[in-house]
């Protein structure tokens, strides 16, 4: 059952009855409860945790098409998240989104899709890609997105749900944003944790991003200045459900920056994070389908470890499905 001690966030004339409700409380389902607010639905968002509880809010957040699928799709989706983000980097303090310069280590336009031909200020040197990215701080930008959701009239309840039955009780269109929760509550097989641990050190005054593919770990090594701190990272373990931060993965993590930036080595650590980012198998799902009693399931799920890089863009094609 829901739990009916449901807390309320955000403006107290929400009608009570929604047309639509959002199960998912992270970029994804924020995004996409703000668009369809924006659209005139009456929406509210159901979430077990709190935004900042979320695996939105410890992700590193470098706008890039990491591990995503499908190809063909993944572009328009990235696009149009990123103009949105252009726009938002103007208002850093209040959006927690910046356009810094860094280096993608090791990666070539013509290996990528045609999407690159719409970046703006990428060059290619030697050692890899240098481009200018939006760089989000999560736990500031996923609380601008409850701010404008409340805005437009859109709520967000802590509910723990079980069955998507139980959203369709309350309203004619139910959107599914719930990432690795969709595995049980579809269900899904094909949805599988990617654990990414990640490190928090003090910054020695690092300023560029920088990142790289590692073909031994299959993971990836970077690091992202994020306003009070520097963030390291990082691994990518399919499968793997621990939440817990391994002390010797941690090291590795912090020899590896070392060796792009000593300066790291010496820098205090702050921190320890892990989250398990929301893979799927067949690639990101979007699409709609019959739940008894006359009501509609929209799916907005499978996004792996680049919700962040196609929240907009996906957010609006899920939204699309109810016209």
């Amino acid at each position: 059952m829901s739990d009916t001690r449901a807390e309320v966030t955000g403006r107290t004339d929400v009608p009570d009855v929604p047309d639509v409700i959002v199960v998912g409380g992270g970029i994804s389902g924020l995004t996409t409860a703000l668009v369809l607010a924006e659209r005139g639905h009456r929406v509210r968002v159901w979430s077990r945790e709190p935004a900042a509880a979320t695996t939105s809010a410890v992700a590193g957040a470098l706008w890039w098409p990491y591990r995503i699928e499908p190809d063909e799709l993944v572009g328009d989706w990235s696009l149009t998240s990123l103009r949105r983000y252009e726009e938002l980097a103007g208002r850093p303090d209040e959006t927690g989104v910046r356009l810094i310069p860094g280096l993608h280590g090791g990666e070539r336009l013509a290996a990528l899709g045609s999407w690159t031909g719409q970046l703006k200020d990428v060059t290619e040197v030697a050692e890899g890609l240098r481009v200018r990215l939006p760089l989000i701080d999560m736990p500031v930008h996923l609380r601008w997105l409850e701010r404008q959701l409340a805005v437009v009239g859109g709520a967000v309840e802590r509910r723990t749900v079980t069955s998507f039955d139980e959203a369709a009780a309350q309203a004619a269109t139910v959107v599914n944003c719930t990432g690795l929760a969709a595995r049980e509550l579809v269900p899904d097989a094909g949805v599988r944790p990617v654990r990414g641990q990640l490190v928090l050190v003090e910054n020695p005054g690092i300023e560029e991003w920088f990142t790289e593919a590692d073909p031994v770990s299959d993971g990836t090594t970077y690091f992202f200045p994020q306003p009070g701190r520097l963030v390291l990272g990082g691994t990518a373990e399919v499968d793997n459900w621990s939440t817990v931060p391994d002390p010797r993965t941690a090291e590795e993590i912090v020899a590896r920056c070392a060796r792009i930036r000593p300066e790291i080595a010496g820098a205090r650590v702050i921190g320890h994070r892990v989250g398990l980012r929301p893979a799927r198998d067949a690639g990101v799902r979007i699409g709609v389908e019959p739940l008894p009693g006359g009501g509609r399931l929209v799916h907005n799920y499978g996004h792996g470890g680049a919700g962040v890089t196609v929240a907009l863009g996906c957010a609006r094609a899920a939204a699309d499905l109810l016209s």
